[in-house]
């Protein structure tokens, strides 16, 4: 028989901290049998929703919200294992899972066990898997210094700028791929801060570098038709291949594609079919016409079944393999990315002369800044063409002059 089972978080307004904050219990009841575990959480309590047990503040309502997860998680566990649970046997699992690490790579592997069960949550492995480079890349440093680990209370601002100096230096990295590992050490340092270990982040004065104006990379015209000139024999790689193709004549991104319904395919009077959707990074409405190809696409998939998607698309890094090599096969020297061919599409359509409004509205971007963008790129391969050609000119000239001669 399954067991009554309530949470309930709650803070004591009479115990307020010196700097007006008050910790966040939560009392755990199972078959009217309670207990009460201090959360690690605090809060200011103005901050506090005592209706709702939930914080205003956006990092701590967010902690808050993991906190439940995790004993959620944990009843359920203990439940299917051992086919009994009580508050006391969740108190217990829990508080040893809480610990409060007082190391720098101890907090590391903490948050990305973190990571790894939401990206089972959220379907989507890319943050985890990234967080294990930058976990290596600070084990390599603190090795470099003859160390296993470090304590918080020995980081200093000297030991972030020797970090950052470690990347450039020893791994040769660009500003972008520095930036993101100084990123996850300040995200433990502020770890340690919310958990009380440390008062204030010690690296947080060390400056990111500076990084070169961002330069689009977009599938192009040519790549575009040699990519639909190559049927694939695998059934996942010609799906990946299938979606590519409708992301660059749609500038749908992948996670869009992904939750395409037949209810997001409409009609105007006319006939003419076109795509309205939510994007799911921001959204906002996009509405795209449909182009031949497109439509050719979609016929080959689900546009009826309103209960099911229209393309049976597994996770974007369960398929990034397929796309990679596609862009192996086009030669490239980068990776191929279904972004590219979100940039493609909006290249596209600002060659062929369509109003930045228009081009607007069919990316969905809730900023005209961004879409902008798209005509600075054009701008400059315009630039770049017109060189070309006015070096040949010169050429020819100098060419034509020493025939007279």
């Amino acid at each position: 028989m399954r067991s009554t089972f309530s949470i309930l978080f709650y803070i004591n307004r009479s115990k307020v901290k010196a700097d007006g904050t008050t910790a966040v219990m939560c009392r755990i009841t199972i078959d009217g049998r309670n207990t009460a575990i201090t959360t690690g959480i605090y809060c200011k309590p103005e901050d506090w929703n005592a209706k709702t047990g939930t914080i205003r503040t956006v990092r701590e309502s967010a902690r808050l919200q993991e906190y439940r997860k995790y004993i959620e998680r944990t009843y359920e566990d203990i439940l299917r294992t051992q086919g009994v649970v009580s508050a006391e046997i969740i108190k217990a699992q829990v508080t040893r899972q809480f610990v409060v690490p007082t190391h720098l790579l101890q907090m590391g592997e903490i948050e990305r066990e973190r990571l790894r069960i939401r990206s089972k949550e959220i379907n989507s492995i890319s943050t985890y898997r990234h967080s294990q480079y930058f976990q290596k890349y600070l084990t390599d440093y603190l090795i470099s210094m003859g160390k296993k680990d470090i304590a918080f209370e020995d980081i200093t601002e000297d030991f972030g700028k020797g970090y950052k100096a470690f990347l450039v230096r020893n791994k040769n990295f660009s500003s972008t791929q520095t930036n993101r590992c100084l990123c996850w050490l300040n995200r433990l340092l502020y770890l340690a801060v919310d958990n009380e270990i440390l008062r204030t982040n010690p690296v947080e004065d060390v400056e990111y570098e500076k990084k070169p104006a961002p330069k689009h990379k977009y599938v192009t015209r040519e790549e575009m038709k040699r990519i639909m000139a190559m049927p694939l024999n695998d059934g996942r790689a010609e799906l990946g291949r299938r979606s590519f193709i409708f992301s660059c004549l749609t500038g749908l991104a992948y996670a869009d594609i992904k939750q395409l319904h037949p209810r997001h395919i409409e009609t105007t009077a006319d006939g003419r079919r076109f795509i309205r959707i939510n994007r799911k990074k921001t959204g906002v409405e996009a509405v795209i016409p449909l182009h031949p190809i497109a439509e050719q696409i979609l016929a080959l998939y689900n546009t009826t079944d309103m209960h099911n998607l229209v393309f049976p698309l597994p996770s974007r890094d369960s398929i990034w393999h397929e796309i990679r090599e596609i862009g192996v096969i086009l030669g490239r020297n980068d990776d191929l990315s279904y972004h590219q061919a979100r940039h493609g599409f909006g290249v596209l359509l600002i060659s062929e002369s369509i109003s930045i409004e228009s081009i607007a509205k069919m990316m969905g971007h809730s900023n005209i800044t961004t879409t902008q963008g798209y005509a600075r790129i054009t701008e400059e391969k315009i630039s770049k063409e017109m060189d070309k050609l006015m070096e040949k000119r010169s050429q020819n000239r100098t060419h034509s002059g020493n025939g007279n001669q």
